[in-house]
């Protein structure tokens, strides 16, 4: 069973947010679209931890979160 860290209605509000009330969702899409989602995040926070380990921290912080979603390298 896959662990729920973002809930399916989440990803329906995502995407009628861009494309209007009246849009209708398969369940299959706010699945598709959780999982890269969930993917990205994983990347995202792994690269700002290193970050956060590279400076002396053991606590990541919101400027370790926007350098690794710049695409910073360490």
């Amino acid at each position: 069973m896959t662990e729920k860290l973002l809930p399916l209605a989440a990803m329906e509000k995502i995407i009628k947010k861009v494309g209007g009330d009246d849009v209708r969702v398969s369940e299959r899409a706010k699945v598709a679209l959780k999982s890269a989602i969930e993917e990205k995040a994983e990347e995202v926070a792994a690269k700002a931890w290193r970050f956060a380990t590279h400076a002396g921290r053991r606590t990541v912080k919101e400027s370790d979160i926007k350098l690794a979603v710049k695409g910073g390298y360490l």
